[in-house]
C-alpha cells in the first residue's frame, strides 16, 4: 500500500515529537508538522480522529484513502508503515 502523506501532530515543547521529527528527516520521509499548541482547529481534528490528547500522533494517509494513526514515537510501527 503506497503512502500518500505523513502528518506529525506535535507541540513546540514535546521532546518525543522532536525525536520523531529528527527520525523522519534522517530517513528522508516527507512529512508535515502540525503544532497543535498553535493551531486549535488541528488539535480538535486530532482528538476527534484518535481520541488522543497527547502528542506525538502521526497520521499516515494512503493512496486508497485509508488512514493509519501511530500514537507516540513508536518507531517499529512507524517503520512498518513508512519503510515497507
Amino acid at each position: 500500500m503506497a503512502k500518500k502523506s505523513v502528518k506529525l501532530y506535535s507541540t513546540q515543547s514535546c521532546p518525543f515529537c522532536r525525536m520523531e521529527k529528527a527520525w523522519l528527516e534522517s530517513e528522508k520521509i516527507e512529512h508535515e508538522v502540525v503544532y497543535v499548541d498553535l493551531n486549535r482547529d488541528e488539535a480538535i481534528k486530532m482528538v476527534q480522529k484518535t481520541g488522543q490528547m497527547g502528542v506525538p500522533v502521526t497520521q499516515i494517509g494512503f493512496e486508497d484513502g485509508h488512514e493509519e494513526f501511530v500514537i507516540g514515537f513508536d518507531r517499529p510501527r512507524l517503520e512498518y508503515f513508512l519503510k515497507n
